[in-house]
Order: structure tokens, then C-alpha cells, then sequence
């Protein structure tokens, strides 16, 4: 008779410290290799060619599987499962709470983010483009936000977590900020340079805040999508991206799926036991 397997109990003790000699290559070195080769694929398929000014249909589709899903979010996976087992992360650091709080959270951020977007617009008085803008950069946010933060910033935090809560917090923000605003540089470029690596490191400080305050994926993801259809206006020919909008769509709604497919695989695999001092 088959049996359901059992989620794995990670007990955390709060007398273990992760920023160990071997914490240093799980919780550094691996994923910043994992960061360095996302935005080396974001630059093949999405910079180099300029793909959000060309919107090239195949093209979307393929920056979107390869960059996006299997380099930004899957890959990824492995590695905060590895912090899973050691207890080095648990399922609140990463952001992935109940349905009812993130509910409330993407409400919330949803609802800012239009009078944000009715107010200052970069795109003039039509809302429906900067609709197409947001979800063109949907899959684009999901990925950065659990490369910059998901993985590379609990992971920081993790490892200088003996240094105190408010060494970890200033770790996490700032190395996660500079990170994010890096990828600037390997997306189609802007017409004013100076003003759009101000813009992405504006975006990433204040999103690493939010990320770090909320401690919501989704709501994050949605917010740094809402930024990034900002900063990134002048890199976007919204009149070819309205003739490729069915992909879009399909796009952005195979980001969330896999988002929400990953959810599920922490929360059927692994569970949180925290032990009293």
C-alpha cells in the first residue's frame, strides 16, 4: 500500500550558526554563481537584442522560458532548498505566506501602484499601455526578485545573521540594491544612461525595503514589475509589444504558474520546526 511522503521537518536551533566555513560556498558562492549566469542569459536574449523594443514574438517566448523560468526561478529552487535542509531560510524569509496575507499584500500594492500609475505615467493618459508594459515585465520582476531577493538576499542575510539583525537587514538591502541595479546594464539600452541607473537603483533599494518589510514574493514581483515599467519606459516600443500581446499573455501567465508551482513544492516538501532557546 502506497503511502504520501511525509514534507521533510527542518528544525532550526537557534544556537546554529550558517555563516560557517561551508556556509560561505552554499550561502555566497553558489548563489552568486546563479546570478551571474541569469543576467548573462537576460543579456543574450533580451539585450543584446534588443527584444522589448523589437517585440519579437519567438523572441518573448524564448527570453521568457529560458532567462525567466528555467535560469531566474527554477534554478534557483535547488539552491534555497539546500538552505531549506540546513535551516538556513525558512518559508516566511522567502516570502511565501499564507493566501489570505498575500492576498491583502497584492491587494494593497495593486492598489498604490494604479495611483501611482494614473498620477505619473510615462506612457500618457492610455492605461491600457501601461497594462501591456506591466505584464510584458511581469516574468522579467518574478525572476529578479527571486534571484536579487528570494535567494541572493536571504542567503546574505543568513550568512552575517550572527553580526546581529541590524547588520543583516543593511546587508541584505544594500548588496540586493546594487545587485538589482546592475541588471541594468544587461537590458536593451536606455536612451538616457545616467538617468536609468539612478531609476534601477532607486527601485532597488526601495523594493529590497519592501521585500524585507513584507517578506510577500507576489506582492514584491508586482511591485518591482510596476517599477520597472518606469525606469524601463524609454527600452519599450509599446506599439509592437500591442501587436504581440496574445504571447504576452501567455507569457506573464506562465510566470505566475511556475511562481505558484514552486509555492506549492516548499509548501508539500518541506515544513518549519523552530526550537526554543
Amino acid at each position: 500500500m502506497n503511502e504520501e511522503q511525509s514534507p521533510v521537518s527542518i528544525i532550526i536551533r537557534p544556537s546554529e550558526n550558517p555563516a560557517s566555513r561551508s556556509g560561505l560556498f552554499r550561502l555566497l558562492v553558489i548563489p552568486f554563481a546563479i546570478y551571474v549566469i541569469w543576467i548573462i542569459v537576460t543579456g543574450l536574449f533580451e539585450g543584446d537584442v534588443r527584444l522589448f523594443l523589437n517585440a519579437d514574438v519567438k523572441g518573448i517566448i524564448v527570453y521568457t522560458v529560458f532567462s525567466c523560468i528555467i535560469t531566474g526561478m527554477i534554478i534557483p529552487v535547488y539552491c534555497i532548498r539546500e538552505a531549506f535542509v540546513t535551516g538556513a531560510v525558512n518559508m516566511f524569509q522567502i516570502g511565501f505566506k499564507p493566501v489570505r496575507r498575500t492576498f491583502y499584500a497584492c491587494a494593497l500594492t495593486t492598489v498604490f501602484g494604479y495611483v501611482a500609475v494614473v498620477l505619473f505615467s510615462p506612457y500618457g493618459k492610455e492605461e491600457s499601455t501601461f497594462g501591456y508594459a506591466f505584464l510584458l515585465l511581469l516574468p522579467t520582476a518574478i525572476a529578479s526578485v527571486m534571484v536579487c531577493w528570494v535567494l541572493l538576499g536571504t542567503h546574505v542575510q543568513a550568512f552575517v545573521r550572527t553580526g546581529g539583525t541590524l547588520l543583516s537587514i543593511a546587508a541584505g538591502t544594500l548588496i540586493t540594491a546594487w545587485l538589482f541595479c546592475i541588471t541594468s546594464f544587461v537590458h536593451s539600452p536606455p536612451v538616457h544612461p545616467q538617468s536609468a541607473l539612478a531609476g534601477f537603483l532607486v527601485l532597488g533599494l526601495v523594493a529590497s525595503l519592501f521585500f524585507f518589510a513584507v517578506r510577500d514574493i507576489y506582492a514584491t514581483s508586482i511591485f518591482v514589475a510596476l517599477g520597472l515599467s518606469f525606469v524601463m519606459a524609454d527600452r519599450i516600443n509599446v506599439q509592437s509589444i500591442q501587436a504581440a500581446m496574445p504571447v504576452v499573455y501567455c507569457c506573464a501567465f506562465l510566470g505566475i504558474i511556475t511562481l505558484i508551482g514552486i509555492h506549492q513544492y516548499f509548501i508539500r516538501n518541506f515544513r518549519t520546526v523552530i526550537l526554543p532557546a
